[in-house]
C-alpha cells in the first residue's frame, strides 16, 4: 500500500528495487512455492546465498535451538559459537584470524581497511591504495562502490571515495603499471559474479599472488560470491593453488542468514587491534549457530566432491542447450554451480521465459543470465532445469521466427 504524503506517493519499502511480482510462502529444497501453489525451481538460490536450499532440516534445527537460548548480547561479551567458529574456518583455510560481519559489504569494508592500516602499521601510511578490476561488483557501500568503479552504482553519490586504481578483468600487463610506490593491495573476484560470470584464470590468480609478494603488498579476495563450495572448492582460490592475505566471504556462510567475515594473515592483520574496527551485530549468537550448521554440512567429507560431480552434469546439460538453441545461447561460462548463459537475446527475455516455465534466474553484465542453483541439487533438478531452460529457448525462437516472418512481409 502506497501512502499520500504532500502530494508524493511512493512505497513504505523505498522503491530501490525493480521487484518481480511473486510473493513466496515457503521453500523447500531447491523448489519455493507461492501462496496460491505455484512451485518454482530456484536457481537465484537468493542470489548465490542458500547454498543449501530452503528449510534445510540441519539448519532448520540448529535456528531454533540457538533462539530458544540466546540471540544477541553484542561484542562486549565472549561469544563461544564466534571462536568455534573461527577455529574451524581458520583450520580450513589460510587465515589466521577473522572479523565477523552482517554482509559482504561490510567484510570488503574490513578489508580495505586492514589492507590500509597494514601499512599504517608498518610505517608508510603512504600505501592507501588499491588496485581493483573493471567489472568487479564488490558491495553497495561507499568504499565498495568506489572499489569496483561502476559508473552506474557510482552515479549521484560523489564525490567518489578515493585510493582505488582500476585496470582490466585479466590484464597482468595493467596490473604491473599500476603498481606505485602508494599500492596497498590488490583486490579480486576470482570468478565476477555480478560481472558477468567472468573467471580470472588460475595462471592469473598465481602471478598476482607472485607480484604482490615482489612488491611487498597485499593480495586480498572478494569470495563472498564464489566461495563456501560454490565452485566445488571451499573457496575458488584454491584452484589455483595459492593463498591471499585477505578474503571477504558471505552468502553461502551463512546459508540465508545475514552472516559475513574478513579472514586474514596474522601479519595482515597486525594493524587492527583493540578499537579499530567493530560491529554491534556482527558474530551474534544467533548467527553464528547458522554458520556452523552450515560448515556441518559443506565440509562434511565428500560434499565437495558431490559438487563438483553435480556441475560437471549441469554444464553437460548445458553444452547440449547451447547445441540445441545456437540463436539464444552464445557461450557457458563460469565455475562449478556459478555459471552463466550468454545470451543472443537480451538477458531479460530468457529470465523472463524462464518465469513463465517456473524457473527462476538472475541476471549479469555483459548479457548473461546466471544459473545459482543450491549446491545440494540432483539428478531430478537439472532435468527440471534443461527442460524449462530448453522450453523457454524454443518460445523464444518461435518469437524470433514470427518477427523475422513480419520483417520480410514489410
Amino acid at each position: 500500500m502506497k501512502k499520500r504524503w504532500r502530494g508524493v506517493v511512493i512505497d513504505p519499502v523505498l522503491p530501490t528495487y525493480n521487484r518481480v511480482n511473486l510473493v513466496f510462502e515457503r521453500g523447500e529444497g531447491a523448489w519455493l512455492f507461492t501462496r496460491d501453489g505455484q512451485r518454482y525451481l530456484d536457481f537465484t538460490a537468493g542470489i548465490a546465498v542458500n547454498v543449501l536450499g530452503h528449510a534445510h532440516p540441519h539448519l532448520v534445527a540448529a535456528l531454533t535451538e540457538q533462539a530458544g537460548k540466546l540471540w544477541h548480547i553484542s561484542n562486549v561479551f565472549r561469544i563461544e559459537g564466534g571462536e568455534r567458529l573461527a577455529n574451524r574456518l581458520i583450520e580450513a583455510t589460510f587465515a589466521d584470524t577473522m572479523f565477523f560481519t552482517n554482509s559482504g559489504a561490510e567484510a570488503l569494508e574490513c578489508a580495505i581497511k586492514m589492507a590500509r592500516r597494514y601499512h599504517f602499521a608498518s610505517g608508510h601510511p603512504e600505501r592507501n591504495r588499491i588496485i581493483a578490476f573493471n567489472g568487479a561488483f564488490h558491495g553497495r557501500t561507499l568504499a565498495t562502490i568506489a572499489a569496483a568503479g561502476n559508473a552506474k552504482y557510482l552515479e549521484g553519490f560523489g564525490p567518489d571515495m578515493p585510493g582505488f586504481d582500476h585496470v582490466p578483468f585479466g590484464d597482468l600487463e595493467a596490473v604491473k603499471a599500476a603498481i606505485t610506490p602508494e599500492t596497498a593491495g590488490i583486490l579480486i573476484e576470482p570468478v565476477q559474479g555480478e560481472g558477468g560470470v567472468r573467471s580470472a584464470s588460475w595462471s592469473f590468480l598465481r602471478e598476482l599472488r607472485d607480484l604482490c609478494d615482489a612488491h611487498g603488498i597485499l593480495l586480498m579476495l572478494d569470495e563472498v560470491q564464489c566461495g563456501v563450495g560454490r565452485t566445488g572448492r571451499f573457496f575458488a582460490h584454491e584452484w589455483a593453488g595459492i593463498t591471499p592475505d585477505i578474503m571477504a566471504v558471505a552468502k553461502g556462510i551463512g546459508g540465508g542468514f545475514p552472516v559475513g567475515a574478513c579472514l586474514a594473515t596474522e601479519e595482515a592483520a597486525k594493524g587492527m587491534t583493540a578499537g579499530t574496527h567493530g560491529s554491534t551485530y556482527g558474530g551474534n549468537p544467533l548467527a553464528m549457530s547458522v554458520a556452523n550448521a552450515v560448515l556441518d554440512v559443506v565440509l562434511a567429507d565428500g560434499f565437495m566432491e558431490q559438487v563438483q560431480a553435480t556441475a560437471g552434469r549441469l554444464r553437460q546439460k548445458l553444452a547440449e542447450l547451447k547445441d540445441s538453441h545456437p540463436q539464444v545461447i552464445a557461450e557457458i561460462r563460469g565455475e562449478g554451480l556459478l555459471l552463466g548463459l550468454r545470451t543472443h537475446v537480451p538477458n531479460t527475455d530468457l529470465i523472463a521465459a524462464l518465469r513463465e516455465e517456473g524457473m527462476l534466474v538472475p541476471g549479469a553484465s555483459d548479457n548473461v543470465v546466471r544459473l545459482l542453483p543450491p549446491l545440494t541439487i540432483g539428478d531430478e533438478e537439472i532435468e527440471a532445469a534443461f527442460t524449462r531452460l530448453d522450453a523457454a529457448c524454443t518460445k523464444i525462437e518461435s518469437g524470433l521466427k514470427v518477427a523475422a516472418v513480419k520483417g520480410a512481409a514489410a
